[in-house]
């Protein structure tokens, strides 16, 4: 059994959650079986701050409502760029929704980002239809053609860090 042992720091009762239960040794992956033994604090961390586990298992989970975002320019962002591609990649899950997140760090509304799937201007793949209203994945790449929009320099460069 693995287990990740919670303590509440008012009243000092604890509580196991379950990541492995009743699993035979070889039935780990050798390197993630290395990683438990040795009590790997990345590994603790990623599982102890799993919200979609967490709520799987316990229903209700109380998060922050802040991200921490970091972000890398890898195309043209100059005057010229008419596209904003961004692929998302996800320390823990969260399920923060896409169109909170983008909104926040593009400096658009929400209804604008509606407003620009409906035109099929934003695209979000693999997800498609609805993307924008459910939880950020890892993986997940948008496209939003912003040719069109006056403000597509300012948005460009919110997006680029």
């Amino acid at each position: 059994d693995v287990w990740l042992i919670y303590r509440c720091i008012d009243c000092d009762n604890s509580w196991n959650f379950g990541i492995f239960e009743r699993c035979n040794r070889r039935d780990i992956d050798p390197t993630l079986l290395a990683a438990l033994e040795r009590n790997d604090p990345a590994l603790a961390h990623r599982h102890a701050f799993d919200v979609i586990a967490l709520r799987n298992r316990i229903g209700r989970v109380e998060e922050f409502s802040d991200v921490s975002i970091h972000k890398r320019r890898l195309g043209d962002t100059g005057e010229a760029a008419t596209v904003l591609e961004i692929q998302l990649g996800l320390e823990m899950p969260t399920s923060l929704r896409l169109d909170r997140l983008l909104a926040g760090e593009l400096g658009i509304s929400r209804s604008r980002l509606q407003a620009l799937e409906e035109r099929r201007l934003l695209i979000v793949d693999p997800d498609g239809a609805k993307a924008l209203r459910k939880p950020t994945r890892a993986g997940i790449a948008i496209r939003i053609d912003l040719a069109g929009e006056a403000d597509r320099q300012a948005i460009i460069s919110a997006a680029g860090g």
